[in-house]
Parts: structure tokens; C-alpha cells; sequence
């Protein structure tokens, strides 16, 4: 790959070409769009065209839009896209295909304008401008890999201390220096993290791609409020949780999910007469009511997260170093690939820039405003999780009801996948055959095994020649009935590799955002489901208060869904109501005296005894 001719590098030894791009013969063709281009004087973003592109395609006689032209089959023309689109970094080992993608140069001219207003919002990004306005947050992940770029010293001071405070507790967890105060090994053994979203599918990405075989420390998470799950990890932890080092991440400190699942932890504890306090460690923003609660119980330690890096693009701050470091990855390492790929994303020359080819492709395969999904299919077992961080990444940050400018646009991308080859067994049938409605993304690790390691199930074939095989087969058989995608090809999983993957795909969600104007960096739809959860525990209490009461009379009172919402005042939320008492009886919380959950309208309910306390509360 490295000899190929043309192939472009953001190696300072290769010179990239700036030509002009070669001709394809028949040309790849788009209908051709016409772009309003106006910048705005806070935040560069341009103004958002993605819902016009249908009245601004070029139109047939008749009005109505010409058809997109057939993707290039020709095998030499294909040839020569591959070679001229092949982006490659030689310091991560990590090469760019974009080939498959059937953009025309027509449509990266026209796109170009708005691509430097983009690179022009990733700039003032980075210096600090408040990039996510409705919050009035900057937006620093950027400077967590290289420190000198933080806008002020007392951030830098920051980041700077916060990594060789990690890097030293984490030496002295694995060493033994600091120990478990009750468990006979003398030394920590486990770790249980408790954490959700951000705080946990990053943490749980790295530990899949990364952590050694026989780790320091091996990880187990708890990422849901689900009591099930949460019993499960605790009980297979056994007699090691008197050697589980329990780190507990929430930036706000409040985050529902994980405070109850350190509450379970925490009763868990209690029953085995451990101290939590002494195997404890917060990871939250300073001063919020998880750092408050460790800092007065006397927790372990202490980590900060930053007002100014968000949950899904926090795995390059103690939220995923932590972890990361006390199963041996070298965090450093980690920091050093995402450096390297943030410098390649910052340059302003699109052909030469990885994250920009991606939102380039992205916004040519989806249309401007999602119209297809992107499959992810990583052909390595240790990236299966890397589909599940994407999500995250992607959908809750280009998922938007409203542009920066205040339009209702519902923007997206959809993300999903598993890994390869076990898709060739599961949906890779529909993705040949079935609905057209998506683009794929192939993630291909070069290395198969270590040096030395590897051996032939057949003269000439070995086990990664199959994956191999099987990779670059589907991407062909796709592409053959007209579907489209990108590969993105590392030469082995390393720390290094990782770190650069991430940032590759923070830059590109970045710029994509910009070119369709909307705010990467908040997220008010999440905020609008924990509000909705809230109202459905607090009518949860407003339904156990009138169950207790009519249960504490006598004879107790058996109460029909009607009388029990009218007795909450809320008719209108008899629905709720319904499901809220299924719950409950499930549970052994409530008893059904007449009739089924499954026919509501003859159903009578009340509680097993009368609270006298709740009465009179």
C-alpha cells in the first residue's frame, strides 16, 4: 500500500498532492447541487442547505430530478480512484479507502466552501471559543492529548496533573503500594466500574481492543440500573470484592443509573462487612455531589472531569485513562496516537485530511440529513465494542430536532453493527440483497497475530487469511450491486492505533456537524428523557401513597385503575398508572385482589400491608 503511486501521507517525509484530482473515466456523476454559503461571526458554522437538497438538484425537462448515475464499475478506473483517494498515516499505521464512495469532483468543489468554514469552526474550537452555545461550554477534548493547546495555563496545569496523578495511583494499585484493607491477596484484583453512557462505553471500548490477556487488574462494569445485571456482576466477583477497586464516574455527580448502582454496591459492601470508603474512587467534576460525598466519607481517591470535555468524547480524560492504566495499557501511548490524528484533522486541504473525507463521504452517501445508516463491521474480535462507542459518539451528537440557527431540521446518522466475519452469518444477506437504506463502514486490522505466532490450516492459508478473505469478499459483493463503502485499515491494534481511531472519528463527527449546522455538543434529548423519568417515579409515589391508604382501612379497600387515578388527580395518565401497578405486582410490591395486568379494566389492587408511617408522613 505504502508504494502505491499517488498515495497521500501526513508524514512530513511524504509530500502530499495538491493536484488537481484524476480524471475518471465515465466519470463518477451526483445531481449537482447548489449551495448557499454564509458563515456566521461566532460560531463559523455555515448555514444548513441539507433540507433544500431536493429543490436544488439539477432538474430534467419535466422538473423533476435527474437519477443518479450507476457507481463506477470499471475495474481500471477503480484502480485509479483507489490509488488517488488512498489516504495514509504512516506514523499510526492507519490508511483511508474512500473509493467505494461515489462522490464526483464536481461534488468536493462545491462542498469545498463550506469545508473551510468547518476547518475555520474546528480552529476557533480549539482556541476556545464556546462551541456549544446552548450550554455556553467550550469544548476541550482536544487539549486532554496535547495540553499546550488549552486557551488559559491554569488548564493546562490541570490536564497536566491530572495524568501524572493517574499514572501514579495506578502504579501504586498494580505495585501493591496501596492495598485493600481486608482482603487476604493484599493487593487489588479487580476492578468494578459504575458508570453510564459516556462513562462507560469508552471505558468499556478500550478494554476489549486493549487490555492484555492476563491483566493487573481485570474490569468488570455496571452501565444500567437494571438490578439483575448489577447482582450478576457483584456475585461474580465472589470473595474478590473484598480486592475490587470500584471507580464511580458521573460528571455531575447526579446521573440516576450510577447512583444507584453505587448504592448497590456500596449495600453489597455492607453485607460483607467491607469498607467501601477504602476501595472507592470518584471520578466526577470538582465540587459536584459525588466529589462531595467521596471527599467527606474519605474515598480512596479522587479524579476530575472538566465543565468543558463531554461524556462521549471523554475517553482521553480520567474517565477512560483510569481504567485504561490500571489494566496495563499504556495511556500514554494512547494520547500519543490521538495527537497525531488530531494534527493530521487540523490541515485545511480536504483530500488530505482523514476526518474530513469522512464527513465528505457521509454527507454524499446520507444526503445532507441521514437518509442512510452507517453499518459499522469491525473484521477484529477485539474492536466489537468499537460499533456500540460509535453510536454513542455519533448519533448522540449529530442527532438534532433544531440547526444552530434555530430551524427545526431532525438531523442524524444511524449507527449499528457487530463485527466481521459472524455478520456474513447475520445481516450481511440484507445488506446485499435486501432495503438500500444504508453505506458500510469495514475496519481492517492488517496484523493477524504477533510475530511468530501465526501458522497455516492449509499450504498458503492461514486462519487470518480467511478474515481476510471474508472482509474484503463482502466489501466487493456490495459494492457489485451498487452499495457503498468506506475501509478504514490500521497495521495492528495498539494503543496507539486506538488513540488515533478515536480522534479520527471525534474530528469527523466535529466537522460533519459544521457543515450541517447544528451543535454537536449537546444533548437535549437525553435531558428530555431523564426529565420524563423523573415524572414517572414521582407519580410512581403518588400511586403508592393512595394504594396505602386505601389499604390501611378497615376492611382494605380495593381500588380499580380509575379510582386509583382519580385519587392521583392525573385521569390522564391512567395508562401509566396501569404499567406502573404491572410493575409493582411483578415485584411483590402490590397485590392484584380481582382480575389480570393483562385486562385492565376489570383489574382491583392494593398493598400487601399498610405503611401506618406513610399515612401519616
Amino acid at each position: 500500500m505504502a508504494s502505491l503511486s499517488g498515495l497521500r501521507s501526513s508524514s512530513p517525509s511524504l509530500k502530499s498532492k495538491h493536484s488537481q484530482t484524476t480524471k475518471l473515466a465515465p466519470p463518477l456523476r451526483k445531481d449537482s447541487f447548489s449551495f448557499a454559503f454564509q458563515t456566521r461571526s461566532k460560531s463559523f458554522a455555515v448555514q444548513s442547505v441539507a433540507r433544500e437538497v431536493s429543490t436544488n438538484l439539477t432538474k430534467t425537462d419535466n422538473g423533476l430530478p435527474k437519477a443518479k448515475r450507476g457507481l463506477e464499475k470499471d475495474p481500471k478506473a477503480l484502480w485509479r480512484r483507489y490509488v488517488d483517494w488512498l489516504y495514509q498515516h504512516k506514523e499510526l499505521g492507519l490508511y483511508l479507502d474512500v473509493s467505494r464512495i461515489g462522490f464526483t469532483d464536481e461534488f468536493v468543489a462545491e462542498m469545498e466552501p463550506r469545508f473551510q468554514a468547518a476547518f475555520q469552526a474546528m480552529e476557533e474550537l480549539e482556541k476556545g471559543a464556546i462551541a456549544n452555545p446552548d450550554e455556553g461550554r467550550m469544548v476541550g477534548h482536544y487539549w486532554l492529548r496535547n495540553s499546550k493547546l488549552a486557551p488559559k495555563s491554569i488548564l493546562q496545569r490541570q490536564i497536566e496533573t491530572t495524568l501524572d496523578a493517574i499514572c501514579k495511583f495506578a502504579v501504586e494499585i498494580i505495585s501493591g503500594k496501596i492495598k485493600p484493607p481486608s482482603s487476604p491477596v493484599g493487593r487489588f484484583t479487580q476492578i468494578l466500574s459504575v458508570g453510564i453512557g459516556g462513562s462507560s462505553l469508552g471505558p468499556q471500548f478500550v478494554a476489549e481492543a486493549l487490555a492484555p490477556d492476563n491483566p493487573p487488574l481485570k474490569i468488570r462494569f455496571i452501565d444500567n440500573t437494571d438490578p439483575a445485571g448489577i447482582d450478576h456482576q457483584i456475585a461474580q466477583l465472589g470473595p474478590e470484592l473484598a480486592s475490587t477497586l470500584v471507580i464511580v464516574i458521573s460528571k455531575s455527580g447526579g446521573t440516576p443509573e450510577t447512583r444507584n448502582g453505587l448504592l448497590e454496591v456500596q449495600k453489597a459492601f455492607r453485607d460483607a462487612g467491607l469498607d467501601f470508603a477504602k476501595q472507592g474512587v470518584a471520578v466526577t467534576q470538582e465540587n459536584s455531589l459525588l466529589d462531595n460525598t467521596a471527599r467527606i466519607e474519605g474515598w480512596l481517591a479522587r479524579f476530575p472531569m472538566f465543565d468543558w470535555v463531554g461524556g462521549r468524547t471523554s475517553e482521553m480524560s480520567a474517565v477512560g485513562l483510569l481504567p485504561a492504566a490500571l489494566q496495563g495499557i499504556n495511556i500514554r501511548e494512547m494520547l500519543a496516537g490521538a495527537s497525531l490524528m488530531d494534527e493530521a484533522t487540523r490541515t485545511r486541504v480536504l483530500r488530505d485530511n482523514p476526518a474530513a473525507l469522512l464527513a465528505l463521504c457521509w454527507y454524499w452517501v446520507s444526503d445532507g440529513i441521514g437518509s442512510k445508516d452507517m453499518v459499522v463491521l469491525p473484521y477484529k474480535d477485539s474492536l466489537l465494542l468499537l460499533s456500540r462507542y460509535l453510536q454513542q459518539l455519533v448519533m448522540e451528537s449529530l442527532g438534532k430536532e433544531f440547526d444552530l440557527d434555530g430551524n427545526q431540521v431532525n438531523q442524524g446518522l444511524t449507527v449499528y453493527g457487530n463485527k466481521g466475519s459472524t455478520d456474513q452469518h447475520a445481516y450481511i444477506q440484507q445488506l446485499r440483497e435486501g432495503v438500500h437504506n444504508f453505506f458500510a463502514t469495514f475496519i481492517e486490522v492488517l496484523r493477524d497475530r504477533p510475530p511468530g505466532h501465526d501458522w497455516e490450516l492449509e499450504p498458503g492459508v492461514t486462519c487470518g487469511d480467511y478474515l481476510f478473505g471474508m472482509l474484503q469478499g463482502t466489501r466487493s459483493a456490495l459494492y457489485a450491486n451498487d452499495r457503498e463503502s468506506i475501509t478504514v485499515t490500521v497495521q495492528e491494534v495498539t494503543p496507539r492505533s486506538v488513540g488515533g481511531l478515536i480522534a479520527l472519528y471525534e474530528r469527523a463527527v466535529g466537522i460533519y456537524a459544521s457543515l450541517i449546522n447544528i451543535n454537536a455538543y449537546h444533548q437535549p434529548g437525553v435531558e428530555a428523557g431523564k426529565k420524563a423519568a423523573g415524572e414517572v417515579l414521582a407519580l410512581q409515589k403518588r400511586v403508592l401513597a393512595v394504594l396505602n391508604e386505601a389499604s390501611c382501612k378497615e376492611p382494605v379497600e380495593p381500588l380499580t385503575l380509575e379510582e386509583v387515578a382519580e385519587r392521583c388527580h392525573a385521569p390522564e395518565e391512567i395508562e401509566m398508572i396501569h404499567k406502573i401497578i404491572a410493575h409493582m405486582a411483578a415485584n411483590d410490591r402490590a397485590l392484584i385482589a380481582e382480575g389480570s395486568c393483562g385486562s385492565p379494566r376489570g383489574i382491583k389492587v392494593f398493598l400487601g400491608e399498610c405503611n401506618v408511617d406513610e399515612l401519616y408522613a
